[in-house]
């Protein structure tokens, strides 16, 4: 009896969690933040200090993208100290298309959406996941060589 209890316990948490939303599926974005405003250019040159808040693009207090000069791809500096290859930027997610898709489209982290070399042009969306802001990216340069130097435009938040 204790061992059907047992199995039936597994049997149903196997279910609840096969029922749940899986990582990697389409969010109901009806109650987010779409920025679909006016585009941003943001550009950090090569070898500049990625701790200068010149070199920053501040998108919100919880993400400030950047990226050092160790040829490593971008990062949150206002949540890591240093880029992660699979994780960062931390607090945002990624995935490729356009706002209009939005309901759509699969997000994951920034490496696993794209590429870093192979984003230029590619139209992106980004979840700034804490704010529950969704924003369009489309990255225009991305120097290799461990210089450091990216750029990309951006959609702002629209204007009443």
């Amino acid at each position: 009896m204790i061992y059907i209890n047992y199995l039936l316990r597994v049997i149903i948490l196997t279910f609840i969690i096969s029922c749940s939303k899986e990582k990697n599926t389409p969010n109901d974005t009806s109650l987010s933040n779409i920025w679909d405003g006016p585009t941003k250019f943001f550009e950090k040159k090569d070898n500049t200090n990625h701790l200068e808040r010149v070199n920053q693009d501040s998108i919100t207090k919880n993400v400030i993208i950047t990226r050092g000069n160790n040829g490593g791809q971008i990062y949150n500096i206002a949540k890591e100290n240093e880029a992660d290859k699979y994780e960062s930027p931390i607090g945002t997610e990624w995935a490729i298309g356009t706002l209009d898709q939005i309901d759509s489209l699969v997000f994951e982290s920034f490496r696993l959406a794209v590429k870093p070399k192979l984003a230029i042009g590619k139209k992106l969306v980004l979840h700034l996941i804490e704010d529950d802001i969704y924003l369009s990216v489309e990255f225009k340069s991305w120097s290799s060589g461990k210089k450091g130097g990216f750029s990309y435009e951006k959609s702002t938040e629209q204007k009443n």
